[in-house]
Order: C-alpha cells, then sequence, then structure tokens
C-alpha cells in the first residue's frame, strides 16, 4: 500500500490520501470532461492491457524524439525539495519523476507511442521483463552486458542482491514493501523478520528466496504465483542500489546513480543540479534519452509561483518546466481558454479515483435497495465542481482509473456520467420500495472548504429523495484515522485510492478484499462478499496482463453494480506548462505527468 505522500503515484495511504484529497485535487487540472473521442481511445487502449516486452523490445537506445537536439540547461522550479534519494525510500511522485532521470532498475515503461499514452513493460537492466515457467512463482533476469554505475563500475547481480536485502533493514521505511512481502509470505511489517537487519550484520536472503547463480542472473523464487513482479519491479522505490557504494542512511542525499544524469550537487531546500553521467549507455537503455547538458532545480516554488515564472517565458522561464506542479487554480482557465497556450500546455490523468463508501457495517445500510437509492440520488457534480470543476476532475462510472489496465468507459450504471446532478426521482422509488422514505443518513465529511462545499450540496441531493442526512464534520488531521474504524458510526464518507501501477491489483484487493477489514485498514466500506473474496483469489493468479486486467475489470463491475458499496465519483486530472524553448514535451500517463526523459531545448 501507498506510504504518505503529497502526491504519491501510490495506494492512497491515510496520509497521502488526506493530503491529496485536501491540497493536491483543487488545484488539479486538465482538458474538460465529455470528451467522447478522448473516452473510446482510453477505453480502447486501456482494455488492451500493458504488456510485458520481450529481449528485442528491450534493447536499447530509446527511439528519438522527433526534432530532437542535444544541449543546453533546463530550469526546474519544485514546490517541494527531495526528501529522499536512496531508491528504497521513494514513493512519492515528485521523486518518481526525478528518478527516471537518475536511477534505473530491472523493469521500467517504455512509451509506446508519441503521446504517452501507450506503453509496454520492457527490462531495464534486465535483458527482457522476466520469464517464468511455472506461472509466476519463479521469475529469473539476466543482465544486460555494458551496464554501469556513475563511478564507471559493472552493475553486477550482487548489487541487485544487495538492493533488495537492504529493504528489510529497519531504517528504509518510506519505500514500497511489495516484494518484501512476496518474499517473507506475509501481510504486514512481518517481513522483516525475514532478514531482520538487512545485509548489513553479515546476514543474507536464502537461496530459496533469491538466488544469483552468477555476475548476470537473478532468480527470485515465490511461495505463490506473483504474475505482477514486472511491474513491480519497475516501481521507483525497487531501482537498483550499489553494494559497493551504500552509506546507509547517507545514502539518501547521496546516492551512486545509474541513470543518465547523475547529481553535481544537491542543496536540500534549496536547489540541485543535475549533469549528464557519462557511463551511463545509450545503447543499454531502451526507455531514456541524455539530449539535455545540465537540469537545474529550484525548490520552494508554489503552484501559482511556478505557473507565473512560466508563462513569462522570457530568460531562463523559456526553458523552464515543472515536474510535478500543476497550473494553480487561478490561472487555470485562462491558460486553457489561450489557444497560443496550447502548444506548451499537457493534461492528463493522474491514478486517483475517488468513491463514496457506503459503510456495510451499519445495520441500516444492510438492504441494497436503500444502498440502490443511495447511488441514484447522490449528485457528484459538488465534488467536482469542489475541486476545481471538468479541467480537474472527470465524473467517474467505475472504480479502475483510465491510467489502469482494464478501464472501460462505458461502464455507468447508475448513470452519472449522464446525470451529474443524480436521479432523485429514481431514488424516492426504490427509497419508497424498502419503505425507508425520511431514513437517517449519517455523512461523515472531511472538515476542509473542499469537504464542506461538496458536502452541503451531495447531502442536499440525498434529501430531495427523501433522506434525512445528518452532516458530521471529521477534523482533516485524523480524517483517515476515523473513516478506516471498522466501528465508525458514519452511514457514508468519501475517500480517494490510486494504483501502484497500471493494474488494478493495486486497487481491489486492498479496498473490497473481506478478509482486510480491520481498523487502520483500507477496505472501508467493509465489503465482506464471498465472490468478491474468490474472484480476487483468482484474478491474483492470472499471468497474462491482457486476461488479468479483463478479470479485475470484472469485480470492479460486479462490486458497483451488484454489492453497490462504493459510488464512484471522479477520475483526478492535473494541466502542466512549459517554457516555449522546450521541445518534447508530454504527459506520461504511467509517470502521472510531464515525461522528464524526452525533454530537450529546442
Amino acid at each position: 500500500m501507498g506510504k504518505g505522500g503529497r502526491h504519491a503515484y501510490a495506494a492512497i495511504s491515510l496520509l497521502a490520501a488526506g493530503a491529496l484529497v485536501l491540497t493536491g485535487c483543487s488545484e488539479g487540472g486538465s482538458e474538460g470532461t465529455g470528451n467522447d473521442k478522448q473516452d473510446k481511445e482510453n477505453a480502447e487502449r486501456q482494455q488492451a492491457g500493458i504488456e510485458f516486452g520481450d529481449a528485442k523490445a528491450s534493447t536499447g537506445p530509446a527511439e528519438e524524439v522527433a526534432g530532437a537536439k542535444p544541449g543546453g540547461t533546463i530550469t526546474v522550479l519544485q514546490r517541494d525539495s527531495f526528501a529522499h534519494l536512496d531508491p528504497g525510500q521513494i514513493y512519492v511522485s515528485d521523486e518518481m519523476a526525478l528518478s527516471q532521470l537518475i536511477h534505473r532498475g530491472l523493469t521500467g515503461y517504455k512509451a509506446t507511442s508519441d503521446d504517452g499514452k501507450e506503453h509496454e513493460v520492457v527490462g531495464d537492466l534486465a535483458t527482457d521483463s522476466g520469464t517464468t515457467t511455472d506461472g509466476g512463482k519463479t521469475w529469473k533476469y539476466t543482465l544486460k552486458d555494458g551496464i554501469k554505475w556513475a563511478d564507471g563500475s559493472a552493475i553486477t547481480s550482487a548489487d541487485i542482491r544487495h538492493t533488495f536485502e537492504r529493504l528489510f533493514a529497519p531504517f528504509i521505511s518510506n519505500g514500497p514493501t511489495y516484494i518484501q512481502q512476496w518474499m517473507a509470505d506475509t501481510p504486514g511489517a512481518e517481513y522483516r523478520s525475514l532478514l531482520k537487519d538487512g545485509p548489513y550484520k553479515g546476514k543474507h536472503l536464502p537461496d530459496t528466496v533469491l538466488e544469483t547463480p552468477d555476475d548476470k542472473t537473478i532468480v527470485f523464487k515465490f511461495k505463490s504465483a506473483k504474475p505482477d513482479l514486472p511491474y513491480a519491479l519497475a516501481m521507483a522505490g525497487y531501482s537498483i542500489v550499489s553494494e559497493k557504494n551504500d552509506t546507509k542512511e547517507k545514502y539518501d542525499k547521496e546516492p551512486m546513480t545509474a541513470g543518465p544524469y547523475k547529481i553535481q550537487e544537491f542543496k536540500s531546500g534549496k536547489s540541485m543540479t543535475l549533469v549528464k553521467n557519462t557511463n551511463w549507455a545509450a545503447d543499454t537503455d531502451p526507455i531514456r534519452r541524455q539530449y539535455v547538458d545540465q537540469f537545474n532545480f529550484q525548490f520552494n516554488k508554489q503552484y501559482e509561483d511556478s505557473t507565473k515564472a512560466i508563462l513569462d517565458d522570457s530568460g531562463t522561464n523559456a526553458t523552464a518546466v515543472s515536474f510535478s506542479n500543476q497550473v494553480d487554480a487561478g490561472n487555470l482557465s485562462k491558460v486553457l481558454g489561450d489557444a497560443s497556450m496550447k502548444s506548451r500546455t499537457i493534461s492528463g490523468y493522474q491514478p486517483y479515483v475517488g468513491q463514496m463508501n457506503i459503510n456495510l457495517s451499519q445495520k441500516e445500510m444492510q438492504d441494497k435497495t436503500v444502498r440502490e437509492a443511495i447511488a441514484y440520488a447522490l449528485p457528484v457534480t459538488p465534488f467536482v465542481r469542489a475541486y476545481g470543476g471538468t479541467d480537474a476532475m472527470e465524473v467517474a462510472g467505475g472504480l479502475i482509473s483510465p491510467t489502469v489496465s482494464g478501464y472501460d468507459a462505458s461502464f455507468d450504471p447508475f448513470g452519472k456520467k449522464k446525470k451529474p446532478a443524480g436521479d432523485p426521482a429514481k431514488a424516492k422509488e426504490l427509497l419508497d420500495k424498502a419503505g425507508k422514505s425520511g431514513m437517517k443518513l449519517t455523512f461523515g465529511y472531511i472538515n476542509t472548504p473542499e469537504g464542506q462545499q461538496y458536502s452541503t450540496a451531495m447531502a442536499a441531493g440525498l434529501e430531495k429523495a427523501g433522506f434525512d442526512v445528518q452532516r458530521q464534520e471529521i477534523p482533516a488531521e485524523t480524517y483517515y484515522d476515523q473513516v478506516s474504524r471498522v466501528k465508525n458510526n458514519f452511514d457514508i464518507f468519501h475517500t480517494a485510492w490510486g494504483a501502484d501501477w497500471p493494474s488494478a491489483s493495486t486497487v481491489i484487493p486492498p479496498l473490497y478484499d473481506g478478509r482486510q477489514i480491520q481498523d487502520g485498514a483500507s477496505n472501508y466500506s467493509h465489503i465482506n462478499d464471498s465472490k468478491v473474496n474468490a474472484d480476487i483469489d483468482k484474478a491474483s493468479t492470472i499471468t497474462d496482463p491482457v486476461k488479468a486486467a479483463e478479470a479485475w475489470n470484472a469485480i470492479n463491475e460486479y462490486i458497483v453494480k451488484d454489492v453497490v458499496s462504493n459510488i464512484p465519483t471522479a477520475y483526478y486530472k492535473q494541466t502542466q506548462i512549459a517554457g516555449s524553448g522546450l521541445g518534447g514535451f508530454v504527459y506520461d500517463d504511467v509517470i502521472g505527468g510531464v515525461d522528464p526523459r524526452r525533454l530537450f531545448v529546442k
């Protein structure tokens, strides 16, 4: 599960979701909704799934960007300094974007279209995306020839082994934990007992878990099938660490890099300079390019500051961009309405999906007809409006984001896309049928300006259908602590969640597996459906990513349409801009923002 962060490209955990829903989304933006062509393209793209590439797809160099030329310096304006540079500690999107330039992993995402919408998982340091002969229990990787660290030393399987062993050490506490849990065959923090101190006291993972028979070969061995390993290995948090140069806690400020750029200087909270890594070999890398001579990062630039500077477009601002800052809310409609800004503007989806949870642990919520009445009555327009309107949000039909394989744009069982203001007449009919007209509904909402705004209007919509809605405010800082309690006394409340990689395997199990119900867990609606649980187990073993996507989507549709425990509200979007002197400016759906690997100075 995703660790707390501002815009973690990660499953939104208690912290991250609070932060995102509180701040991020009110500043987000994009192209607006009602774009049938875009919906159709998204549907076709995501139903096709993200495939695992072979050796040919994994061979460098990366395809050239049209019109690109080498040289020049890019200024990068960022709100937040980088708290972590150690791959094992990286789990938020600004650090993930930086990671694309400085770190490498066994696998990675290669964009297969110029618009950043289509991808495949390929071998990055490995010769392919991985081979399994036993349905995903054992995965074998072979390292490419000629791969080196920035100091010129060869990258070997000893570095890969060390990378994964150090993740068990207590000081690594901010990154993803999927692979560690898979290795230990245990959920939660118990995985650390497999290698308590990491490799630092001379102990190692047994060969029955991770084997490195020679300098080039790495074999992962799991007790049960892990068909998503190629996706997981592509996370920034599983980029590799140099065994020889590992300085433990100090590595977080001065890591040894393997990507096309290395850190020349980092003044935490102020600035960072990246220069070319001369030991990076383009012919080993199918994903990245090295056009720019230097990246100069400046921190503490709020969204309004970076937007204003880039709009100015003179001097260094003409070659400025932000990897993470969106266009601020105050300038968003101006930017999107200005035809001359079109070539300098990119928009796209973030991985988050908002949803109204119906709390199934509440006695009154056991009646499915009542839940259907809530689903039809609930207006989504107030939520979209509270966070910046259709430039920042798109009305959702299902629980799978447009950034995730299996997304189906046509799925909309409660007609939210056609009637985002709700259908009170249909809802009233259902509530009367259940004999529950006038029933009390406790609506827990987050005490922020946005939460106040959307909950008031949503409550009014539910009252039109015959509910007696009691709004109950929850402090922002403890919001997720409170709604994640099994006995929380709220009938309905809103949460948001984002995929850790473009597979619904990082969405459906944490949110809807009934065996995950406990205080603090992410099954907020407390759904415990035997069909959902069994279907999760089946989908988790499917090794073909396209067939797996279909299976996960079927579960999503069953939950929304047949269980009626979670009402989708909106898909989150954002808009970013660049100076007119930059080329290769593309929004990448997997990164969830600008793709720094393609940028060049015109």
